[in-house]
């Protein structure tokens, strides 16, 4: 069945008329879609991920370089990359025994500075 033939409820407001309702009705995102935005936003409410996120924005850097910025243990800074790793928000790239990080794209960098201008807008 189509979406768009789908009986819709009544709105609540108490008119009858479904036009608006069925227009956007077509832009609305179907649930995995949802679910994977959701999870990037969530993995976006952590302050410390954000903070990686901002510094990675700049340049690439090395899990012991995240820890002296951060003040954080190894560990740590590493459980919250294996977090961005498996959102695809950042890549790692070994050379020796170092793994270095940085944004998958240009949308995570876009995203990250979006979000600043909103908190930072007066």
């Amino acid at each position: 069945m189509n979406p768009s033939s789908k009986p819709l409820a009544s709105c609540s407001d108490g008119h009858d008329d479904e036009t608006v309702a069925r227009a956007v009705q077509e832009h609305l995102l179907d649930g995995i879609t949802a679910s994977h935005i959701a999870e990037i936003f969530a993995a976006l409410a952590d302050p410390t991920r954000v903070r990686i996120i901002g510094l990675l924005t700049h340049v690439e850097l090395c899990v012991g370089d995240l820890c002296l910025v951060l003040g954080m243990s190894q560990p740590a800074v590493s459980h919250q990359l294996r977090v961005l790793r498996n959102l695809r928000i950042v890549a790692a790239r070994k050379d020796g025994r170092h793994v270095f990080y940085t944004l998958v794209d240009e949308h995570v960098h876009d995203l990250f500075h979006q979000g600043l201008a909103h908190a930072t807008h007066v």
